[in-house]
Order: structure tokens, then C-alpha cells, then sequence
């Protein structure tokens, strides 16, 4: 006699959600890479995901509320992951390779920097450059360089955590190194964190 198969575990009414809003963040990401912030519209981000428009306004309000959460939840991975990645590392040279490493991974795709591209003039025309949208980009860069500034012995008042994580996000992020496949953007942001940490960063800069 043949046993019975277990029974697959049903999904609770948030546990329901928490995937449907999840496959709703990942379209709108997919779409809005493809077909850019004008391009994008619900029917589009829910067709995608395999959903109805209801099932859309269930969780978000329109898109410029999907995409305003789908740049929060980037913007703060990267903080999140660069501190776990980092966080048990105390030699120089494996915290410069790791984020080389890093870096040549998040930027490999290119999407992201489209879609960040894409909130930002479009933040701008509706709000102009003080639009408080705008914060989320700031608070990555000020939370990437105090986490650099921690780890790394960057000479004191050299660079600001603003400028630091700005720095290392716009490389990463800038996507033009990807096509033009003459260096990587991780290969360019060592050079430049050894420039700064100084002579105790003694190995070749990168050709």
C-alpha cells in the first residue's frame, strides 16, 4: 500500500500577502528596468506578476507607492548586507576584496541604477530637489560611509560619510564600467579606498 503524500502546509492570510507583495516588488523592478518609470504602469506591474490590479491595490496604493518602496527596500539592502558582509572581517586587505567582490556583483546587472536613476528625475519634476523622497538615497550614502568609516583607517575628517558612501554607491551603481569592460566598478573603488587609506594599503593599484 502506497503511503500517502504529506500534505503540502497552507499558507496563512499574511503569509499569503507577504508572497503576493513580494512577486508585486519584483515586477515593478523587472518592469520598470525594461521599459523605464514611464513605461511602467500597474496593469503592466501586475500582468507580470501574475496578478490582478485588485490584488495590486491590496498592498500599494498606486505605483509611485510600489516604487518608493521598492527603493527603500534596495537602498537599505545594501546598508543591511555590506554590514553583515563586513561586520567579521578586521584585516584591510580581506575588507577591500570583499567589498570589490561586492560591488562587481551588485553592479553587474545594471537594473538597479536605472531604477534609481528614473525615481530621482522623476522625484525632481514633481517635487523639485528638496523632494523628501530624495532622503532615501541620502540615508544609503551616509549609512555605506559610516559603515567604510568604521572598518577602514581612512585618515580622520579626510572624507565625509556622505561623500564616502556616495562615492562608492555611484560607481557601483553608475553602470557605464559594466559596458565599457575596461575595469570593474569594485576594481575602481579599491583603487580609490587605497588612495585614501594611504601607504598601509601598500599593494599595486589596479591597471
Amino acid at each position: 500500500m502506497t503511503a500517502a503524500l504529506p500534505r503540502k502546509k497552507r499558507l496563512t492570510r499574511t503569509e499569503s500577502q507577504a508572497v503576493t507583495r513580494q512577486k508585486l516588488l519584483d515586477s515593478a523592478f523587472e518592469i520598470v528596468s525594461k521599459y523605464g518609470y514611464e513605461g511602467a504602469s500597474v496593469d503592466r506591474i501586475s500582468e507580470e506578476a501574475g496578478f490582478s490590479k485588485g490584488a495590486f491595490y491590496s498592498n500599494f496604493t498606486s505605483k509611485e507607492d510600489i516604487l518608493q518602496q521598492l527603493l527603500q527596500s534596495n537602498a537599505s539592502n545594501d546598508v543591511v548586507d555590506l554590514t553583515e558582509l563586513l561586520g567579521p572581517l578586521e584585516d584591510v586587505e580581506q575588507i577591500l576584496a570583499a567589498l570589490h567582490l561586492w560591488s562587481d556583483h551588485r553592479s553587474s546587472g545594471q537594473k538597479w541604477g536605472t531604477i534609481a536613476i528614473e525615481f530621482v528625475r522623476r522625484a525632481i519634476l514633481d517635487s523639485g530637489p528638496s523632494s523628501p523622497q530624495l532622503k532615501i538615497f541620502v540615508e544609503q550614502w551616509i549609512g555605506v560611509g559610516k559603515l567604510l568609516q568604521a572598518k577602514l583607517p581612512i585618515p580622520e575628517n579626510q572624507i565625509s560619510a556622505l561623500n564616502l558612501g556616495g562615492l562608492v554607491l555611484e560607481v557601483t551603481y553608475g553602470g557605464i564600467s559594466g559596458f565599457l569592460q575596461v575595469n570593474t566598478s569594485g576594481a575602481m573603488i579599491e583603487d580609490m579606498l587605497r588612495l585614501m587609506i594611504g601607504p598601509s594599503a601598500h599593494k599595486p593599484l589596479s591597471a
